[in-house]
């Protein structure tokens, strides 16, 4: 199956022709790929499963097929290192760009060929297990050929109780304790974020009578209603922007609204409006520290702008989780985190453009469940989860985690 698979890739790569040069080769193989008949395209895709199903098999969380930087080489991540993996067929760039354009509707290979990146998910079944897995995937050029990311959403999620979170944490973050509010989920691209943000909403599926309304691109886990009833609403699919999706969201009779990413200062305004209108908001940002997501959110806005953001921040944020995955000694990776609850102190520190003063609150917050990435790396260090040398590494502040680490 494999060498049929890349005999057809091989053969239609060779009806490129060589004057045609740069990213009007990709255009090409779009506008071209119908050549390759019904049952040839179900050979490439299930070439394009089997390299998925080794990817699960050897528990890697990424794949990367395609584009220059791959050299011809499948790649994998596997407990956060990126290796090539030499057992996998290799690919021209002609071969990768066409295997990924078989991945593809028409749609989405015109918006791929106007914004140079498209963001979508890809489900199949997976034999061995007999069902269907999903993966998050980004399309994108690489010099002037497609290049291909997709990372496995589990299959499963995590019990809201393995995140080691502090029971007061878990409370301000549920609809039943606080029925408004934003929470935020905050890290750098592969930190985690999207699971925690799921293990949130199962907490409610198994609890809460309510009903969640996700808007993210692209959709990842997919909930199935328990005790909640769940709508998912994939940008560019079901909802053409996020801002959209938040808008339309307050028409559909809401209580939780999970916004998939603030991305820009449209959807961050949309999202604090939706909360003020009385609704418990999750969402995400790529920000390293609590402190740093409060800020990144009032500089996303125009400066004139920006100081009634603040107030309407500091009077709807409710919590604020920042997290990384650090490798632990076992050679996999352990989740650590900073939490923010946002007491009157803390208010008082946003609206007052003090935010310098939060990250001593949250230092001595520990009753009110919050603590610091400092602190958290201390005690992953003390339970012998992670070395000396990643605690370092990972923390935020250097100066602090030393003073930390001479006096354990």
């Amino acid at each position: 199956m494999v060498e049929r698979a890349k005999q057809i890739l091989s053969a239609f790569a060779k009806q490129i022709p060589a004057t045609i040069l740069g990213p009007e080769r990709v255009r090409f193989i779009i506008d071209n790929i119908e050549r390759i008949n019904q049952d040839e395209k179900l050979q490439i895709l299930n070439l394009a499963n089997y390299i998925l199903s080794v990817m699960l098999e050897r528990n890697a969380s990424d794949v990367e097929i395609g584009g220059f930087g791959t050299q011809n080489f499948i790649w994998f991540r596997t407990f956060g290192k990126k290796e090539r993996v030499k057992e996998l067929p290799q690919f021209t760039a002609d071969e990768a760009s066409s295997l990924i354009v078989c991945l593809l509707n028409k749609n989405q290979c015109e918006y791929l060929l106007q914004n140079r990146n498209l963001d979508f998910s890809y489900t199949y079944k997976q034999e061995k297990i007999a069902r269907n897995v999903r993966f998050r995937a980004d399309a994108y050029f690489d010099l002037d050929a497609l290049a291909l990311n997709m990372r496995a959403i589990q299959a499963s999620v995590r019990p809201v109780e393995s995140l080691d979170f502090h029971p007061y944490a878990i409370k301000m973050m549920s609809h039943n304790y606080i029925k408004f509010g934003l929470s935020l989920i905050t890290g750098i691209t592969g930190s985690g974020k999207s699971s925690t943000l799921d293990a949130i909403i199962d907490f409610h599926n198994q609890f809460d009578p309510c009903h969640i309304v996700i808007i993210a691109s692209p959709i990842e886990y997919v909930h199935a209603s328990k005790i909640s009833i769940i709508k998912h609403r994939e940008v560019g699919r079901d909802v053409i922007t996020f801002k959209d999706g938040v808008v339309q969201a307050l028409r559909q009779d809401p209580d939780i609204i999970v916004i998939g990413e603030m991305r820009d200062p449209d959807t961050i305004l949309a999202a604090l409006e939706v909360t003020d209108t009385g609704h418990k908001v999750f969402s995400t940002l790529h920000t390293s520290s609590a402190v740093e997501s409060i800020d990144r959110i009032i500089a996303e806005v125009n400066p004139e702008e920006q100081e009634r953001v603040r107030n309407r921040l500091a009077d709807v944020l409710i919590s604020v989780v920042s997290q990384k995955l650090i490798p632990s000694l076992d050679g996999k990776r352990v989740l650590a985190k900073e939490v923010l609850i946002v007491t009157p102190s803390v208010k008082a520190a946003i609206k007052n453009n003090n935010t310098s003063e939060i990250y001593m609150m949250i230092n001595q917050g520990g009753q009110q469940g919050m603590v610091t990435m400092e602190q958290d790396l201390l005690r992953l260090f003390m339970e012998r989860k992670i070395s000396k040398e990643n605690a370092v590494a990972y923390s935020n502040n250097k100066t602090r985690i030393l003073q930390l680490m001479k006096g354990a």
